[in-house]
């Protein structure tokens, strides 16, 4: 049994209504309770990330604000203001010892030069931007890292003003350890961190002091959740390439930002949790509707196999009622029953036939003999069509010089001076001609084809002959015949004979549609048939006539054997052109001219198949 047999099994289709049925609701459940889980969590996270970046951002600015004031407070001293080393060192000893926050405490004088420092020996101050004036600001560096004491620092200079001149100014050089200790440290599982960058996304500060200035994350997807503005997401890659949910704040009025950031994988430790559960009991479902499947299967589809089974064998006339024996009083037991008594009427059925098949089959023989003797007649009928088979060949083969003779008789009748004594038989013998033309118009009721003999002719050369050979009726009829054949046509393979007529056909069925005074044009061209891989390269050769055209109702027609609206018509003229074309795998289309008159083209492949 085949896989699509057996998928449309009636044990099958159980499975399959039993798994809908009972994973469709714990599935639409399961999956509902995951996604609104997840949200609930993702939520819960990133209230708590941005609840712990908001509490960290207050104690960094708080802790900066009561260094600002410190050193208000320093540059706001008479000690300070009399810009005395011997004075300022006891005091600026005393709050660097007092303070435990300061590594550097500095006093410089307006014109940028050092009057006193605690560190010894004395560092320049050309990183620190110069006084300017009475309202020069009090300004914050930028962070530095000291690799020996294994601490970040940066520099906060307050101006000094002595009755209102600007004096000189205070440089206190900030360790943050104390401070990026109490911010660093986040309860938020193993995964949580947080740290520090300015606005190039550079580490000012980080529980890997290792990356202190020397990384930074203007890379990944956290430099974008920071400085990203309304294009932030809840779940990241952060630096190390691992997904994380993550919160920032700016520091004041610096140019710092603080992050905390916890792995998504932990944040979300008890969905995967949740997951697990939901996927135990999909697979408990699945083997307890397996289960269930396997005692209805039992009960139900195992009789009705038998049943198919048993009718698979009746078919074949070969019915063995012991096979589906059955003691049930149930629906099942009622089919079976059913069944057996539906096979003994076929079986009574089948003996009935047969018997009336032996009686029809001696009727048969009867009827075989007289089929035998409408077969002779049959026999003698294509005997008799083959006969006017060859007859027409050969009446086709004749009509061509016959058609040409009496166009030439015609052509020379007006230029050649005729004795009077010979135009009596002259006219006697277009009459001849024109009755032989007549009968074996009359004759051609079949055409059989030939087959073809290809040469390779030039189009020019064709066409040149066929004008040439036409031109005197066409004279006669006053009718002018343009010529235009595009220069350096390849030449194509083709059965010049048969061309030829078909070609001359066209021209005596435009001579015969048009008026005197008429015209008609011929040209060739390459053109081309099919469309892509398919394409093929032809020559295209458009008879048009100056006409009245072809009725429109009429133009589906025309290539019909035996049609015609002449008097004088076979019917057989375009057909034969049609299959000319068609035997060298070209086209044939007619359409009527806008202003008069109708386009026969034809499309020749120039190596035809």
């Amino acid at each position: 049994m085949s896989f699509l047999e057996t998928l449309f099994t009636l044990r099958a289709k159980l499975v399959i209504l039993f798994l809908i049925l009972v994973l469709a609701p714990l599935a639409t459940i399961g999956i509902f309770s995951i996604m609104t889980t997840e949200s609930l969590v993702g939520n819960l996270v990133m209230r708590q990330l941005e609840n712990v970046a908001a509490d960290k951002v207050i104690i960094l600015d708080r802790w900066l604000e009561e260094r600002k004031k410190d050193l208000q407070v320093v540059a706001g001293t008479s000690l300070v203001q009399s810009m005395d080393p011997s004075v300022i060192k006891p005091y600026l000893e005393l709050v660097q010892t007092h303070y435990e926050v300061y590594d550097t405490l500095t006093v410089v004088s307006a014109e940028n030069k050092i009057i006193f420092s605690t560190q010894s020996p004395v560092s320049s101050v050309a990183h620190c931007p110069p006084v300017s004036g009475a309202g020069d600001p009090l300004i914050i560096s930028s962070i530095t890292y000291l690799p020996r004491q294994r601490e970040s620092t940066f520099r906060i200079a307050v101006p000094i003003f002595n009755n209102g001149a600007l004096v000189g100014r205070v440089i206190g050089t900030v360790g943050t350890h104390k401070i990026i200790t109490i911010i660093l440290q986040v309860s938020l599982g193993q995964t949580g961190e947080c740290y520090l960058v300015d606005n190039n996304g550079t580490f000012l500060a980080h529980k890997e002091p290792r990356r202190i200035l020397t990384e930074n994350i203007s890379q990944s997807e956290s430099f974008k959740n920071i400085f990203g503005g309304r294009d932030r997401e809840k779940i990241y890659l952060d630096y190390r390439n691992v997904e994380v949910l993550g919160a920032s704040r700016k520091v004041g009025d610096t140019d710092w930002y603080l992050v905390v950031e916890q792995d998504r994988e932990e944040a979300f430790g008890s969905m995967n949790i949740l997951k697990d559960h939901v996927y135990f009991t999909i697979f408990l479902s699945i083997g307890s509707a397996l289960i269930l499947v396997w005692v209805i299967s039992y009960h139900i589809v195992r009789p009705v196999r038998n049943l198919s089974r048993s009718a698979r064998t009746l078919a074949m006339a070969n019915f063995n009622s012991e096979m589906i024996q059955t003691s049930r009083r149930d629906e099942i037991g009622v089919l079976c029953r059913a069944f057996v008594d539906m096979a003994q009427k076929i079986q009574q059925r089948h003996d009935f036939l047969e018997e009336k098949f032996n009686l029809k089959a001696a009727e048969l023989k009867e009827v075989d003999h007289t089929l035998s003797q409408f077969k002779l007649i049959a026999e003698r009928s294509e005997k008799f069509a083959t006969i006017g088979r060859l007859g027409a060949a050969v009446a086709h083969e004749i009509r061509t010089p016959i058609t040409s003779l009496k166009l030439f008789l015609e052509s020379i009748q007006d230029e050649i001076e005729i004795s009077r004594e010979y135009v009596e038989d002259f006219m006697v013998a277009m009459d001849q001609i024109s009755r032989i033309e007549r009968a074996i118009n009359r004759l051609l009721e079949y055409t059989k084809p030939k087959e073809l003999d290809f040469s390779q002719l030039y189009i020019d050369h064709l066409i040149a002959g066929i004008v040439s050979l036409i031109r005197p009726l066409a004279n006669k009829q006053e009718c002018e015949i343009k010529v235009r054949v595009d220069a350096d046509l390849p030449p194509m393979d083709a059965d010049k004979k048969l061309l030829e007529e078909a070609i001359i056909n066209l021209f005596i069925n435009s001579l015969e549609a048009m008026p005197k005074k008429g015209g008609i044009q011929v040209t060739a061209r390459m053109g081309a048939l099919g469309s892509g891989k398919n394409k093929v390269a032809c020559i295209r050769i458009d008879i048009s006539d100056s006409g009245p055209g072809i009725l429109q109702e009429d133009i589906n027609s025309i290539f019909e054997p035996f049609f015609t609206t002449k008097s004088s018509g076979t019917g057989l003229g375009l057909p034969m052109v049609l299959n000319t074309v068609k035997r060298h795998h070209g086209e044939i289309r007619v359409k009527n001219r806008e202003n008069c008159g109708a386009v026969v083209s034809l499309f020749l492949p120039v190596k035809p198949e």
